[in-house]
């Protein structure tokens, strides 16, 4: 693959070195990877009640972690993006030509049979490969 994304969760708890073992192994000598981290979008009624520079705070300190994570791949480029973690992914992929995302996923518990994870979003609505982590 030529341009692979690998969407990340910053919380601290995830191990992401098998992402990236993946995208290098699946990769082809001219690759280029991209390291995402999609914020989920805070409801207005919410975003009202809190002050606004603690959004900007977190904002930035999500970047500041998200570029150092993006370290881990060569020359990754690392965008933070808002929205729908699915489906933003999906449009990411699409508008930047991604031939292949490389995804983590858990196991599934019976809220995800239901609602489904995010992880099984973007294998039904990608347009290209997806490489799901176990």
């Amino acid at each position: 693959y030529t341009n692979i994304l690998v969407p990340i969760i910053l919380d601290g708890r995830h191990d992401i070195s098998a992402s990236f073992s993946a995208a290098r192994a699946l990769a082809s000598p001219e690759a280029a990877y991209t390291v995402l981290h999609v914020m989920e979008a805070i409801p207005t009624y919410a975003r009202a009640e809190l002050p606004g520079n603690v959004l900007a705070a977190q904002q930035q300190e999500l970047a500041h972690a998200l570029a150092e994570a993006a370290k881990g791949l060569p020359g990754a480029k690392a965008p933070l993006i808002s929205g729908h973690s699915g489906q933003s992914m999906v449009n990411y992929a699409t508008e930047n030509d991604i031939d292949c995302i490389i995804i983590a996923s858990h196991q599934p518990g019976l809220e995800d049979y239901l609602l489904g994870s995010t992880a099984s979003r973007v294998v039904r609505h990608a347009t290209c490969a997806v490489h799901v982590m176990r």
